[in-house]
């Protein structure tokens, strides 16, 4: 069963990918495709590509997209690394990471860092991670943290020292959204940024067209 703020979770990621307009989206660590399943029923984008590097979870993730209505015209479901990304991967109109860079080791993060701002360079980069200052109203004790195969778990301070440098790094503006709850002290069960581009010279994302529809999952 979904929790109360996995579910606000989801809904502020597609909150944001439908208003940054984007029409091609890449979903980094799709995981079992909470989000990607969402995604795939949206009838404004034409292209929607998922990679994770856990085999079983895309089994998961292909039996759900078997049992739903898709309605984007070109879906591929990968098992590979976000850290050493195909060429084809460059230039989507926007990439999400759901709860993703807490499972990747801290001294591999400049790798994601460079495959994500430098290599694949979508337009926008929506981010979303657990916020370490909520884990108290969760009943998280301070020595653990919310999952075993966390590496790691920011306060807002944390999070958005690193969003900020590697976007100044990057060209990118960054803006910041407490998200799951909003405690007045202690913000939300996770915190969001969502990346910009200023290279773009405000063009809209183009990838519109009428392709049939295709789902690659192999």
């Amino acid at each position: 069963m979904t929790s109360w703020h996995h579910a606000e979770r989801l809904q502020a990621v597609q909150d944001v990918v439908r208003d940054s307009g984007a029409c091609r989206v890449v979903d980094l660590g799709c995981g079992d495709g909470d989000m990607f399943v969402r995604l795939a029923t949206s009838p404004d984008l034409v292209e929607l590509v998922g990679l994770d590097i856990c085999t079983l979870s895309l089994e998961r993730l292909r039996n759900r997209l078997a049992k739903i209505d898709v309605l984007v015209p070109r879906i591929n479901v990968r098992a590979a690394s976000m850290t050493d990304p195909a060429p084809d991967l460059a230039g989507f109109d926007c990439a999400i990471l759901v709860e993703t860079i807490e499972h990747i080791d801290p001294d591999r993060l400049s790798q994601l860092e460079r495959a994500l701002f430098r290599v694949m360079r979508p337009g926008t980069v929506v981010i979303t991670t657990p916020n370490a200052e909520f884990n108290s109203l969760l009943g998280v004790p301070a020595h653990r943290m919310r999952h075993p195969d966390h590496r790691f778990e920011w306060d807002r301070a944390r999070f958005r020292r690193w969003c900020r440098r590697a976007a100044d790094h990057a060209n990118y503006e960054t803006r910041f959204h407490d998200i799951a709850g909003q405690h007045p002290a202690l913000g939300g069960a996770s915190q969001m940024a969502v990346f910009t581009r200023t290279d773009l010279d405000g063009r809209p994302p183009d990838g519109r067209d009428e392709t049939k529809a295709k789902i690659d999952i192999g």
